[in-house]
């Protein structure tokens, strides 16, 4: 037999849980073992992709971007 520990949450998150339930009978173990291994990415970012982040954040800092409308007008999409 699995040991069980209790734990207090608010009820609007024990809604949360009730709605991300796969099905009815799904027990809150398994939902949060589910959420618990969607958090951990199994893929670390390589070095070059992090690379690229940290130089798109650097273009982002200093202005060097183009919003939406302006690709869109570009693209005469607008």
């Amino acid at each position: 037999m699995t040991a069980a520990t209790t734990i207090k949450i608010d009820p609007r998150l024990k809604d949360s849980l009730d709605k991300l339930k796969l099905f009815p009978r799904e027990t809150y173990n398994e939902v949060v073992s589910r959420l618990v291994d969607m958090a951990y990415d199994q893929e670390p970012l390589s070095d070059e992709t992090i690379s690229r982040i940290e130089e798109a954040l650097e273009d982002f800092k200093r202005g060097r971007y183009y919003t939406q409308e302006e690709v869109e007008a570009e693209l005469g999409l607008r």
